[in-house]
């Protein structure tokens, strides 16, 4: 990167660094966007939550997506390279240039339907892990988008630098993970069976219980611990109660 986009770089980042004292995503990302469009240069930026969120794409200008646009990119995105890279690859800093040919990116139906409305000629990608939403993993891409130069490698690396400080500040303003159903006692008992090697007939012998109250039991734990089986279930009672590896009296 040259010094003098290192230099303007910094002041971004010391802006952005600011936006720390936001409380909540709904309020940061309007003051972000034009942030991110000083560090990474272009004509417009999509910021948008992975797919599953009830949250809707903010993007700078406003209004940039249609209701046609959005439609017709949930219907061919799933041939475009750049965002199987944001949705299904590691995410980090991408231009559509390093991925597909001018003529590969102009015969996608989406070029036709989306990027060509937007103006995206030239585009540069990334996600980023946002905290969670009810328990489960978030993420959101950011696109910026130009209509006629690419963008460089010092944009690559400002891009680079901007994402780990929003992964870091998204994290921070996620709510706290849920609270862990506790299992009862009984459970307890089984689960410290089955964690030490036991079979349900096994289980229900020790505890003088049927073999049918075994699997209600484990039905129970498995989902308080939000496991699918036997030995996620074992692995995650041992790590949760390192004492159920003792041997039982």
């Amino acid at each position: 990167m040259s010094a003098a986009a290192e230099a303007g770089l910094r002041r971004i980042l010391a802006v952005v660094d600011l936006l720390g004292d936001a409380v909540d995503e709904e309020s940061l990302v309007p003051a972000l966007l034009p942030l991110l469009l000083a560090a990474v240069p272009g004509d417009s930026i999509v910021w948008s939550p992975h797919a599953g969120s009830a949250d809707p794409p903010r993007t700078l200008p406003p209004g940039l997506l249609t209701d046609d646009i959005r439609e017709a990119f949930a219907r061919e995105s799933a041939a475009d390279a750049l965002v199987a890279h944001t949705t299904l690859g590691p995410g980090t800093p991408m231009r559509r240039s390093t991925l597909q040919t001018p003529a590969e990116f102009h015969a996608l139906a989406a070029y036709t339907d989306v990027y060509r409305p937007c103006g995206s000629e030239h585009q540069l990608a990334m996600s980023f892990p946002a905290g969670h939403a009810d328990g489960v993993p978030r993420t959101v891409c950011v696109a910026f988008s130009r209509r006629t130069s690419d963008f460089s490698d010092d944009d690559v690396a400002a891009a680079a630098l901007l994402r780990t400080r929003l992964s870091h500040l998204l994290g921070r303003l996620a709510p706290p993970a849920p609270v862990p159903t506790p299992v009862t006692r009984r459970e307890s008992a089984v689960l410290a069976l089955l964690a030490r090697g036991l079979t349900n007939q096994q289980i229900a012998h020790r505890l003088a219980i049927s073999p049918r109250t075994v699997d209600k039991h484990l039905e129970h734990a498995y989902a308080k611990l939000r496991v699918g089986g036997r030995v996620e279930a074992a692995n995650a009672w041992l790590t949760r109660s390192p004492a159920a590896a003792r041997p039982a009296p």
